[in-house]
This record gives C-alpha cells, structure tokens and sequence, in this order.
C-alpha cells in the first residue's frame, strides 16, 4: 500500500498531466479520430504493427521495416486527421516517457 503522502502527491501530478495542453491536444484528437470508426481502424492497425517493429528483438533492419510500413500505411499516414492525432500522440508519450526518466533518475534504484 502507497503512503498516504505519494499518493497525494501522485493524484497531483496525475491532475497536472489532465491540465497540460499536451495531453489536452493529445484527447482532442482522439476524440476526432474515433468519430471516424473505419478510420481510427486502420490507424489502430498501423500503430499495432509499428509497435510490434520496434518493439521486437534484433532492430535489425528496423529502419528500412518500418520505412516499407510507412509506405503501405501512406494514404493513411497522409490524412491531416491521422497526421494530427499521430503527432499529438507522439508528444503525449514524450512527455509521460520524460516523467519517468526524471523520476528514475532521482531514486536509487537497482
């Protein structure tokens, strides 16, 4: 069980994330893309198997994999909807990826 006192001051940090304009930004094309159904689809599919790629042991031929990805994901890729939500995403990531690298950094942790 979480010391009262971590999570107090996770709920805080939790509600500063829902209040910045990244992740504000990051739900608004969410919600945009999810009003297209068949779209927001084939987006999911993308994600899912530009995941598994870098995601998957030996990175081998990683860049010229996941450049053949983006080339059958193109019309797609291409769509200003995608392309902001993509975008949104990756920011949101970047951001929730530096709060941990912050918090790892200052505890002794091995």
């Amino acid at each position: 069980m979480l010391e009262k006192a971590i999570t107090d001051i996770t709920s805080e940090l939790i509600e500063k994330v829902k209040a910045s304009s990244t992740y504000n930004e990051y739900v608004k094309h969410l919600y945009r893309i999810k009003g297209e159904q068949e779209l927001y689809g084939k987006v999911n599919e993308y994600r899912r198997k530009n995941y598994i790629l870098q995601t998957e042991e030996p990175a081998e031929g990683l860049m010229e994999k996941i450049d053949r990805l983006e080339e059958e994901y193109e019309p797609i890729i291409d769509n200003p909807l995608v392309r902001d939500f993509l975008r949104a995403e990756l920011a949101f990531c970047r951001m929730m990826q530096e709060i941990n690298r912050m918090i790892a950094r200052e505890v002794d942790f091995q």
